[in-house]
């Protein structure tokens, strides 16, 4: 079927172009590209020498030379006939739809419908004038002088503070889209290729790519287009991402030469020709696939979910979930936005949030039933009234406006600004890594990272600078300190060694003059290799006549470098038909297959085990205690009859002849070890984990401050890591993992699996009582595993692989460590934020939940209206979460120690505060509102009729309040219990700006709001009252910062409450990566408690029974056989910690009865 939609789709989308291409004068259309590229191995070699005689012949057909690439004069025709190389992205979604989904707030929607009752209600008059007379106090004041009209002002007010906060929230989500979009394409045109146009070998944008170029391929490259292997050595492609298999696949020119966009390279190099990119390449052909098949596949969802009746969706509910989940699971693997189970922080939250809500749905319940009943009581209780038909919308608008207090209460209570507020300082944050060269892929890993407590570093290029020199040789039995002079070597020594550096490597690397004056050569390709292109230089040679002579296609045979060889070798046939072979590697590792060594005469001679041993003693050991790489350079000669097997790699690298052993320094970065002392400081330990040998890696880790001599620390190799931490049959134990990890410091010759074993021991240890949250770089194709296990992966932009950065959450624009510790900064920020937010947030609901609730319990009416509501939830939830979610980090976030992931989000200052601030608020309100008439001397504003206009009593308190939250918005600036809540105020010019706009508003509300905000306007005395009590938050903020926490024992309990449901729970979910809701789970907690309740009275029923008849003793049976078929219910339904349940009930069961009386 699959085929059958391509070929529908291109004949839809190309229907025209076959016909065109040959015009084109290319002598291959898209289409029999198209058909080429779906053939695999064989097939494809033979198809290809049918239609082409071979590939010179379809490089012909392409008019491209498979040695000098594109001329690059067609480009644009290439692009016109056969596509480019951009997947067309799915379209985002509209500013509409995003309105749509913020209006699907369940809040929103109750106060829509409340508003909408009201405003129609408001326009009914009853009939009859006077029947207002016998409907009693309900209808007292309802029609004075024209009031009634302005009823509806209520309704439309809440309507359209409802407009405000859904257009505040799509607005939010739209251009967090935006910049997601904005943050993907910098990505994307960051990623470049290298391609041969013209004979030279340039770096292009991957979308620059056109069908007939020549592109280079290494090892760690994400194949941007399809296209067939022309010369390769050595490849090996994980094609997993399309395939699924995960064995790697070789690739061969005369065997399997066909290459797919999308796939790793994980082996050798080689060159490929373009022949189809973009939405034509395999996996634009699936992109499509996906593009095309979303419309449909919504609308049978629909029809299937009208077809169920209510009750089967009733029944339905619960078991969707399972399958939902997989569902979900598929579409986020799809997405590839989630990668990891719920962000620690966002975990925290989404509970915190579904508490307060379930409080505030209580709170409000609870506020209209009272109402209600009051009302009833009052009317037709104790005052007899009847109940008559004309006055019943009377009564039911009453029952409406006890439904918007009660509302009001909900809205009120629910913090909906939090999810806002982690938006906004993630988004905020985010834009401001990018300046400290942070790219963030995954918004959680910023938040993370704050929590981190282990760093495991690589050395090279993230310590180190990555710019290797040579600066020691051993050479013909002499060890020089630093470069010899050319002269003092031996002719012969000398060729061999400039031979073996220049064609034992990739063509690729080469040494570049330098673009600004006076500054260093650039370093092109490999570093190693430009170290030792650069000894080369140094010896007063030039590697490139070399090159030129043998060319990379005239390489016999190229054994690549990768983690296993931890060497590369090539192989050059000789004029007289005999075969040499050039080696270098790891000095330890080379030295071992060495049988002989140049001397001084540069004459092979004999190289024993134990001249071996005095070599690593004497050289190699003190260079790389000097923070040295050591490499060792070789050759071999084979004879050319018969010719060597080359497949059987142990016996060819074998034998080898030694020319020399190079030190190549790599420099630490100057800024290193500050930044390390700074992440140590911060409770964070960093861990070198490095592919170099013992000594280097201490010489480096003492020089970067990673261990100081003298320390408790553990440095070894990766042979000794595994040793300690396998058991006899090689797996791997926590528990010895755990005597390991936590000394150890520096993980030296390690493989890429030891990077992995060690991040997933300390992040799955159980030793601390916090668990370790692990950051990781990495740069190379093998660090893939360990980026993706790490809670949070860095990936080197500069130095990193395609791959790498694919399996990163953040990318290192400048490859230093230092800007890690910049993202432990802005990860501490963002959680501090979250919890500035919440404390003021949190002080802001308990105070209004409870004015509003006592307040309609006594006086029937909520002192705050609900339109009034809305607008301080509109500052306490959107404006104050810009305000306080934006202050910019400080140097003193690095003071402390991480959080962890299992320390409650509310602190005990934290509690202290809220507390505190809240007692303070609802004494002044109280007051006011019971003695406020009397302090100012006005009419009191209690028990208004419906409709009355809004009274100055009431406006006062609505004014205060308001004041002292914007007071004590510049008290949630510090968590810590500081005492300078001003210290760096003017560096967030966002905080500053709200809080003034908001005092404006506020004054204009208050002046010129009038029947909508219920508010008459007073005069500048009362305001001077209002303003000097809502400053009183400030001095109060100073006692409260004086009481120390150890006074007030109960607030360790409020911190402990919540950890403590918060632990076993998350931690179940997060195993099972499940995100069962809080409903689900209270759903199967009652369906456990059903079945045992059941279970009992069962069992309880057999009893009886057993004795009552001692006869049948078949019935007992059965009856047993039932039970136990209960009790496996029970085990099945229930989780793991009531399983022993079906034991503690078995013995009750009758077996254990006499069979017979």
């Amino acid at each position: 079927m699959g085929d059958l939609t391509n070929s529908d789709y291109y004949a839809k989308n190309q229907g025209n172009d076959v016909s065109s291409n040959h015009e084109g004068g290319f002598g291959v259309s898209v289409m029999e590209l198209r058909d080429l590229m779906e053939l695999r191995g064989s097939e494809a070699v033979v198809k290809i020498q049918e239609e082409y005689g071979d590939m010179d012949g379809l490089c012909q057909r392409l008019k491209t030379s498979p040695t000098e690439g594109l001329t690059g004069d067609d480009l644009d025709k290439r692009k016109e006939v056969y596509g480019e190389n951009l997947i067309p992205p799915k379209k985002p979604k509209t500013f509409l739809q995003l309105v749509w989904e913020a209006l699907q707030d369940v809040t929103l929607i109750i106060l829509e419908v409340a508003a909408l009752i009201s405003l129609g209600l408001s326009f009914y008059q009853p009939p009859g004038g006077d029947s207002g007379e016998s409907c009693g106090t309900a209808a007292a004041g309802a029609e004075d002088e024209g009031e009634a009209e302005a009823g509806w002002i209520e309704g439309a007010a809440i309507l359209l503070s409802v407009v405000c906060v859904v257009l505040v929230t799509a607005f939010n989500d739209w251009s967090k889209e935006k910049q997601f979009r904005g943050l993907q394409s910098r990505i994307e045109q960051e990623q470049k290729f290298q391609v041969v146009r013209g004979a030279q070998v340039i770096q292009l944008p991957v979308a620059d790519i056109v069908v007939g170029d020549i592109a280079q391929i290494k090892y760690g490259d994400l194949l941007p287009a399809d296209g067939v292997l022309i010369q390769g050595n050595d490849l090996k492609i994980d094609e997993s991402s399309l395939t699924g298999e995960s064995d790697h696949v070789k690739k061969d020119a005369d065997k399997d030469p066909m290459l797919l966009s999308g796939t790793h390279v994980m082996e050798g190099s080689g060159r490929m020709l373009v022949t189809a990119v973009g939405v034509n390449s395999q996996t634009g052909i699936i992109f499509t696939l996906l593009g095309a098949g979303e419309p449909v596949e919504e609308e049978k969802k629909k029809e299937k979910v009208k077809k169920q009746d209510g009750a089967a969706a009733m029944e339905m509910q619960p078991l969707k979930s399972a399958e939902g989940g997989e569902m979900e699971e598929k579409e986020k693997k799809k997405a590839n936005i989630s990668k990891k189970e719920k962000s620690v922080l966002q975990g925290k939250l989404t509970k915190l949030a579904v508490q307060i809500g379930k409080a505030g749905l209580v709170m409000s319940a609870i506020t209209v039933i009272i109402l209600v009943l009051y009302f009833a009581v009052d009317n037709f209780v104790l005052q007899k009234r009847p109940w008559l038909t004309e006055c019943t919308p009377i009564y039911v608008q009453y029952f409406v406006k006890f439904f918007i207090i009660g509302v009001t209460v909900l809205v009120v209570a629910v913090p909906e600004g939090l999810p806002l507020a982690v938006t906004i300082s993630l988004a905020y944050s985010v834009k401001k890594m990018m300046k400290d060269n942070n790219l963030v892929r995954h918004l959680d890993a910023c938040e993370t990272m704050g929590n981190a407590t282990a760093i495991c570093s690589d050395k090279t290029g993230t310590l180190t600078t990555n710019r290797m020199t040579a600066v020691a040789c051993y050479v013909g039995d002499v060890h020089y300190k630093e470069i010899p002079d050319p002269g003092a070597l031996t002719a012969k020594s000398l060729d061999i060694l400039v031979n073996a550096i220049s064609l034992n490597s990739a063509y690729t690397t080469k040494i570049l003059p330098a673009t600004k004056e006076g500054g260093l050569p650039m370093q092109v390709g490999n570093k190693t290799e430009c170290g030792l292109l650069g000894l080369v230089l140094d010896l007063k040679r030039d590697y490139q006549p070399i090159r030129n002579q043998i060319p990379e296609e005239k390489l016999y045979k190229v054994y690549t470098f990768n983690s296993a060889r931890k060497s590369m070798s090539t192989v050059i046939k000789l004029s007289d038909g005999s075969f040499r072979m050039y080696s270098k590697g790891a000095s330890e590792i080379v030295l071992k297959k060495c049988t002989k060594i140049l001397n001084q005469e540069g004459e092979p001679r004999v190289f024993r085990p134990r001249d071996k041993d005095e070599m690593v003693k004497k050289v190699i050991e003190p260079m790389a205690c000097d923070g040295l790489r050591t490499i060792c350079v070789a050759y071999r000669d084979f004879p050319g009859d018969p010719e060597p097997l080359w497949d059987n790699e142990n016996d060819i690298l074998n034998e080898l002849t030694a020319v020399c052993v190079v030190g190549i320094e790599d420099p630490v970065r100057p800024e290193v070890p500050d930044a390390i002392i700074r992440c140590q400081r911060a409770g964070i330990t960093v861990r070198m984990v490095t592919g170099d040998n013992i000594n280097t890696a201490r010489a480096i880790a003492i020089k970067c401050g990673i261990i100081h001599p003298g320390e408790d620390f553990l440095c070894i190799d990766g042979k000794e890591f595994n040793r300690r931490i396998r058991n006899e049959k090689g797996e791997v134990e926590q528990e010895r993992m755990d005597k390991v990890w936590p000394k150890l410091r520096v993980l030296a010759r390690s493989s890429p699996t030891d990077k992995h074993t060690l991040v997933k021991g300390i992040i799955d240890s159980c030793l601390t009582d916090q668990r370790q949250v692990v950051a990781v770089t990495g740069d190379g194709t093998n660090d893939g595993p360990a980026l993706k296990k790490a809670d949070v992966g860095f990936a080197m932009g500069i130095a990193g692989t395609d791959v790498a950065k694919e399996a990163s959450d953040i990318i290192l624009t400048d490859d230093n460590f230092s800007s890690i510790v910049k993202a432990v900064m802005w990860g501490r920020n963002v959680y501090d934020s979250i919890s500035k937010f919440l404390q003021f947030q949190l002080t802001v609901n308990v105070v209004a939940v409870i004015v509003a609730f006592t307040g309609a319990c006594i006086t029937q009416d909520s002192p705050l209206k609900a339109v009034q509501m809305l607008w301080v939830n509109l500052i306490m939830d959107t404006f104050a979460s810009l305000a306080l979610a934006t202050e910019p980090p400080t140097e003193a976030l690095l003071m402390r120690k991480p959080y962890g992931r299992n320390k409650p989000l509310i602190s005990s200052t934290m509690t202290k505060n809220i507390l505190g601030h809240g007692i303070y608020q609802l004494v002044i309100i109280f007051s006011l509102l019971f003695v406020g008439e009397q302090i100012f001397d006005i009419d009191s504003g209690r028990h208004a009729p419906l409709h009355s206009p809004p009274s100055e009593h009431y406006t006062i308190i609505f004014n205060t309040f308001v004041l002292m939250q914007l007071f004590n918005e510049i008290n949630a600036r510090k968590i810590h219990g500081e005492r300078n809540v001003f210290d760096g105020i003017f560096r967030n010019p966002i905080f500053c700006s709200i809080v003034f706009g908001t005092f404006a508003i506020q004054i204009v509300i208050v002046q010129f709001g009038g029947k909508p905000f219920s508010c008459t306007p007073l005069d500048l005395e009362k305001w001077g009252w209002c303003t000097f009590l809502g400053l009183g938050e400030l001095v109060w903020g100073q006692v409260i910062a004086t009481i120390p926490n150890s006074k007030l024992r109960f607030l360790r309990g409020a911190g402990q409450l919540t950890k403590k449901n918060e632990m076993p729970g998350d931690e179940d979910m997060n195993e099972d990566n499940e995100e069962i809701d809080h409903a689900e789970r209270e759903l199967r907690r009652g369906q456990v408690l059903w079945f045992r309740g059941l279970n009992r009275i069962q069992t309880q029923i057999d009893v009886v029974n057993t004795f009552k008849s001692g006869s049948s003793y078949q019935g007992q049976l059965r009856r047993q056989s039932s039970t136990t078929s209960q009790n496996q219910d029970v085990t099945n339904v229930s989780s793991p910690s009531h399983v022993s349940l079906s034991n503690a009930l078995s013995p009750t069961s009758p077996a254990g009865l006499p069979p017979t009386a």
